[in-house]
Protein backbone atom coordinates (compact mmCIF):
# COMPACT_ATOMS: atom_id res chain seq x y z
CA UNK A 1 0.00 0.00 0.00
CA UNK A 2 0.67 3.66 -0.36
CA UNK A 3 2.71 5.61 1.82
CA UNK A 4 0.35 8.68 1.96
CA UNK A 5 0.75 12.79 3.53
CA UNK A 6 -1.98 15.09 4.81
CA UNK A 7 -1.05 18.32 4.88
CA UNK A 8 -4.04 19.58 7.23
CA UNK A 9 -5.17 16.92 9.71
CA UNK A 10 -8.40 19.29 10.91
CA UNK A 11 -11.94 18.80 10.23
CA UNK A 12 -11.17 17.05 6.71
CA UNK A 13 -7.69 15.47 6.86
CA UNK A 14 -8.46 13.89 10.43
CA UNK A 15 -11.13 11.65 9.35
CA UNK A 16 -9.81 10.89 6.04
CA UNK A 17 -6.40 9.75 7.49
CA UNK A 18 -8.30 7.34 10.11
CA UNK A 19 -10.07 5.66 7.00
CA UNK A 20 -7.06 5.43 4.77
CA UNK A 21 -5.21 3.96 7.23
CA UNK A 22 -8.00 1.05 7.63
CA UNK A 23 -7.57 0.68 4.13
CA UNK A 24 -4.31 -0.27 4.93
CA UNK A 25 -2.12 2.74 3.76
CA UNK A 26 0.55 4.29 5.49
CA UNK A 27 -0.43 7.51 6.92
CA UNK A 28 1.05 10.65 7.67
CA UNK A 29 0.01 14.19 8.28
CA UNK A 30 0.86 18.00 9.52
CA UNK A 31 -0.55 20.44 11.78
CA UNK A 32 0.58 24.14 12.40
CA UNK A 33 0.91 23.92 16.14
CA UNK A 34 3.30 21.87 18.49
CA UNK A 35 0.17 21.51 20.87
CA UNK A 36 -1.67 19.85 18.11
CA UNK A 37 1.14 17.58 17.19
CA UNK A 38 1.49 16.12 21.14
CA UNK A 39 -2.25 16.13 21.02
CA UNK A 40 -2.77 13.79 17.98
CA UNK A 41 0.15 11.94 18.60
CA UNK A 42 -1.34 10.02 21.70
CA UNK A 43 -4.32 8.89 19.40
CA UNK A 44 -1.13 6.77 17.33
CA UNK A 45 -1.29 9.27 14.62
CA UNK A 46 2.38 10.26 12.70
CA UNK A 47 2.30 14.15 12.98
CA UNK A 48 4.64 16.50 12.03
CA UNK A 49 4.73 19.94 13.08
CA UNK A 50 4.80 22.31 9.75
CA UNK A 51 3.75 25.71 9.52
CA UNK A 52 3.84 27.70 6.01
CA UNK A 53 4.72 31.17 5.74
CA UNK A 54 4.96 33.49 2.86
CA UNK A 55 8.67 33.69 3.25
CA UNK A 56 9.85 30.38 4.61
CA UNK A 57 8.65 27.12 5.75
CA UNK A 58 9.41 26.47 9.60
CA UNK A 59 9.19 22.98 11.13
CA UNK A 60 9.86 18.98 10.32
CA UNK A 61 8.83 19.79 6.40
CA UNK A 62 11.40 17.46 5.19
CA UNK A 63 10.50 14.50 7.33
CA UNK A 64 6.76 14.85 6.43
CA UNK A 65 7.42 15.02 2.57
CA UNK A 66 10.12 11.91 2.81
CA UNK A 67 9.25 8.85 1.39
CA UNK A 68 5.99 9.49 0.52
CA UNK A 69 4.11 8.45 -2.47
CA UNK A 70 0.72 11.02 -2.88
CA UNK A 71 0.63 13.85 -0.88
CA UNK A 72 -2.93 15.38 -0.45
CA UNK A 73 -3.24 19.44 0.27
CA UNK A 74 -5.72 20.33 2.96
CA UNK A 75 -4.38 23.62 3.70
CA UNK A 76 -7.19 26.22 4.28
CA UNK A 77 -6.64 29.58 2.52
CA UNK A 78 -7.30 31.37 5.43
CA UNK A 79 -9.27 34.05 3.22
CA UNK A 80 -12.61 34.67 5.01
CA UNK A 81 -10.69 35.13 8.87
CA UNK A 82 -9.00 38.44 7.09
CA UNK A 83 -5.40 37.05 8.26
CA UNK A 84 -3.45 39.62 6.04
CA UNK A 85 -1.48 36.50 4.59
CA UNK A 86 -0.74 35.79 1.06
CA UNK A 87 -2.47 32.42 0.57
CA UNK A 88 -1.14 32.23 -2.81
CA UNK A 89 2.31 32.81 -1.83
CA UNK A 90 2.48 30.50 1.26
CA UNK A 91 1.24 28.08 -1.40
CA UNK A 92 4.53 28.68 -3.62
CA UNK A 93 6.63 27.87 -1.47
CA UNK A 94 4.84 25.01 -0.23
CA UNK A 95 4.95 23.85 -3.69
CA UNK A 96 8.83 24.69 -4.27
CA UNK A 97 9.30 22.00 -1.14
CA UNK A 98 6.93 19.06 -2.53
CA UNK A 99 8.91 19.44 -6.09
CA UNK A 100 12.50 19.18 -4.05
CA UNK A 101 11.24 16.12 -2.66
CA UNK A 102 10.50 12.47 -4.64
CA UNK A 103 6.69 12.96 -4.59
CA UNK A 104 5.02 12.75 -7.93
CA UNK A 105 1.65 12.77 -7.41
CA UNK A 106 -0.45 15.34 -5.42
CA UNK A 107 -4.27 16.33 -5.21
CA UNK A 108 -4.79 19.74 -4.00
CA UNK A 109 -7.99 20.38 -2.49
CA UNK A 110 -9.56 23.57 -3.70
CA UNK A 111 -13.07 25.27 -3.58
CA UNK A 112 -15.97 26.15 -6.07
CA UNK A 113 -15.26 30.09 -5.04
CA UNK A 114 -12.85 30.29 -7.79
CA UNK A 115 -16.25 30.51 -10.14
CA UNK A 116 -17.88 34.10 -9.21
CA UNK A 117 -21.56 34.44 -8.96
CA UNK A 118 -21.85 36.22 -12.23
CA UNK A 119 -20.82 33.22 -13.78
CA UNK A 120 -24.75 31.05 -13.54
CA UNK A 121 -24.19 27.31 -14.24
CA UNK A 122 -20.51 26.14 -14.72
CA UNK A 123 -18.57 22.55 -14.86
CA UNK A 124 -14.80 22.05 -15.14
CA UNK A 125 -15.32 22.92 -18.80
CA UNK A 126 -16.02 26.90 -17.78
CA UNK A 127 -12.71 29.10 -17.34
CA UNK A 128 -13.20 30.40 -13.81
CA UNK A 129 -13.61 33.71 -13.54
CA UNK A 130 -13.11 35.55 -9.90
CA UNK A 131 -14.17 38.79 -8.82
CA UNK A 132 -12.58 39.34 -5.53
CA UNK A 133 -9.00 38.40 -3.69
CA UNK A 134 -9.75 34.70 -2.31
CA UNK A 135 -11.52 33.70 -5.50
CA UNK A 136 -8.29 35.39 -7.53
CA UNK A 137 -5.66 33.32 -4.85
CA UNK A 138 -7.24 30.19 -5.37
CA UNK A 139 -6.89 30.25 -9.09
CA UNK A 140 -3.15 31.10 -8.64
CA UNK A 141 -2.46 28.27 -6.61
CA UNK A 142 -4.52 25.70 -8.85
CA UNK A 143 -2.39 26.72 -11.98
CA UNK A 144 0.71 26.92 -9.88
CA UNK A 145 0.13 23.62 -8.84
CA UNK A 146 -1.20 22.10 -12.33
CA UNK A 147 1.04 23.14 -14.26
CA UNK A 148 3.80 21.80 -12.12
CA UNK A 149 6.39 19.77 -14.28
CA UNK A 150 7.68 17.72 -11.38
CA UNK A 151 4.17 16.34 -9.97
CA UNK A 152 1.08 15.73 -11.74
CA UNK A 153 -1.61 16.91 -9.43
CA UNK A 154 -5.47 16.67 -9.81
CA UNK A 155 -7.77 19.85 -8.19
CA UNK A 156 -11.00 18.58 -6.35
CA UNK A 157 -12.93 21.91 -5.49
CA UNK A 158 -15.04 21.26 -3.09
CA UNK A 159 -18.62 23.39 -3.06
CA UNK A 160 -19.94 24.54 0.78
CA UNK A 161 -18.69 21.51 3.10
CA UNK A 162 -21.13 20.05 5.97
CA UNK A 163 -21.30 17.03 8.37
CA UNK A 164 -20.76 16.24 12.20
CA UNK A 165 -20.90 19.29 13.68
CA UNK A 166 -20.36 21.48 10.70
CA UNK A 167 -23.57 23.18 9.40
CA UNK A 168 -23.54 26.60 7.65
CA UNK A 169 -27.26 27.19 8.89
CA UNK A 170 -25.65 27.91 12.48
CA UNK A 171 -24.46 31.02 11.05
CA UNK A 172 -27.43 32.20 9.60
CA UNK A 173 -30.00 31.00 11.96
CA UNK A 174 -32.15 33.69 12.96
CA UNK A 175 -30.79 36.32 10.92
CA UNK A 176 -32.95 38.87 8.52
CA UNK A 177 -32.80 40.67 5.73
CA UNK A 178 -30.63 38.22 3.63
CA UNK A 179 -30.47 38.50 0.21
CA UNK A 180 -29.80 35.52 -3.06
CA UNK A 181 -32.34 33.26 -1.50
CA UNK A 182 -33.36 32.10 -4.48
CA UNK A 183 -30.07 31.37 -5.55
CA UNK A 184 -28.91 27.55 -5.82
CA UNK A 185 -27.02 25.84 -2.76
CA UNK A 186 -23.44 24.41 -3.67
CA UNK A 187 -22.86 21.85 -0.85
CA UNK A 188 -21.05 19.19 -0.15
CA UNK A 189 -21.05 16.32 3.12
CA UNK A 190 -17.93 15.19 4.19
CA UNK A 191 -18.17 11.81 3.72
CA UNK A 192 -18.74 12.48 0.02
CA UNK A 193 -15.41 14.71 0.01
CA UNK A 194 -13.16 11.37 1.75
CA UNK A 195 -15.15 9.20 -0.75
CA UNK A 196 -13.99 11.44 -4.15
CA UNK A 197 -10.33 11.59 -2.84
CA UNK A 198 -10.34 8.05 -2.15
CA UNK A 199 -11.72 7.73 -5.99
CA UNK A 200 -8.83 9.73 -7.61
CA UNK A 201 -6.69 7.87 -5.45
CA UNK A 202 -7.44 4.33 -6.84
CA UNK A 203 -8.51 5.30 -10.06
CA UNK A 204 -5.31 7.09 -10.44
CA UNK A 205 -7.11 9.73 -11.67
CA UNK A 206 -4.06 12.38 -11.71
CA UNK A 207 -3.71 15.42 -14.07
CA UNK A 208 -7.40 16.47 -13.51
CA UNK A 209 -9.79 19.31 -12.49
CA UNK A 210 -12.78 17.65 -10.62
CA UNK A 211 -15.71 19.87 -9.55
CA UNK A 212 -17.10 18.36 -6.51
CA UNK A 213 -20.60 19.49 -5.17
CA UNK A 214 -23.78 17.45 -4.37
CA UNK A 215 -25.81 17.43 -7.58
CA UNK A 216 -28.66 18.68 -5.51
CA UNK A 217 -29.32 22.49 -6.12
CA UNK A 218 -32.24 23.50 -4.00
CA UNK A 219 -32.67 27.42 -3.43
CA UNK A 220 -30.63 28.86 -0.37
CA UNK A 221 -34.02 30.02 0.95
CA UNK A 222 -35.88 26.56 0.77
CA UNK A 223 -32.68 24.64 1.87
CA UNK A 224 -31.39 26.71 4.65
CA UNK A 225 -35.04 27.02 6.03
CA UNK A 226 -35.36 23.41 6.06
CA UNK A 227 -31.42 22.90 8.30
CA UNK A 228 -32.58 25.59 10.83
CA UNK A 229 -35.90 23.88 11.38
CA UNK A 230 -34.55 20.38 11.53
CA UNK A 231 -31.66 21.45 14.12
CA UNK A 232 -34.72 23.23 16.12
CA UNK A 233 -33.15 26.98 15.84
CA UNK A 234 -35.19 30.02 13.98
CA UNK A 235 -34.89 30.00 10.19
CA UNK A 236 -33.30 33.27 8.42
CA UNK A 237 -35.41 35.61 6.92
CA UNK A 238 -34.42 36.47 3.02
CA UNK A 239 -35.73 39.27 1.01
CA UNK A 240 -38.22 39.20 -2.01
CA UNK A 241 -36.06 40.14 -4.89
CA UNK A 242 -36.93 39.62 -8.42
CA UNK A 243 -33.71 39.16 -9.69
CA UNK A 244 -30.27 37.39 -8.03
CA UNK A 245 -26.84 36.49 -9.50
CA UNK A 246 -25.78 32.84 -8.97
CA UNK A 247 -23.82 30.31 -9.52
CA UNK A 248 -24.70 26.34 -10.30
CA UNK A 249 -21.80 24.18 -9.86
CA UNK A 250 -21.90 20.74 -11.46
CA UNK A 251 -19.30 18.21 -12.83
CA UNK A 252 -18.54 16.35 -16.13
CA UNK A 253 -16.04 14.78 -14.83
CA UNK A 254 -16.79 12.61 -11.55
CA UNK A 255 -18.43 10.22 -13.43
CA UNK A 256 -15.91 9.33 -16.52
CA UNK A 257 -12.96 9.54 -14.62
CA UNK A 258 -13.89 8.09 -10.94
CA UNK A 259 -17.41 6.74 -11.59
CA UNK A 260 -18.85 8.05 -7.96
CA UNK A 261 -22.02 8.47 -6.81
CA UNK A 262 -23.14 10.80 -3.71
CA UNK A 263 -23.49 8.93 -0.37
CA UNK A 264 -25.45 12.19 1.00
CA UNK A 265 -28.60 13.73 -0.25
CA UNK A 266 -29.11 16.96 0.74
Amino acid sequence: MSTIAIAGLGWLGLPLASQLRDLGHTVKGSVTSKSKQEELKTYGLDVYQVEIAEDEIRGEINSFLKDTEILIVLIPPGLRRNTGHNHALRMAQFLDAIEKSQIKKVILVSSTGVYDDSQGKVTEADIPKPEDSKGKQLVEVEQLFFKSPAIQSTIIRFGGLYGGSRNPVKYLAGRTGLTNGQAPVNMIHRLDCIGIILGVIYKNAFGHILNAVNPEHPTKEVYYTQQAKKLGLEPPQYEVEDATLFKQVDSENLQPLIGYTFQKSL
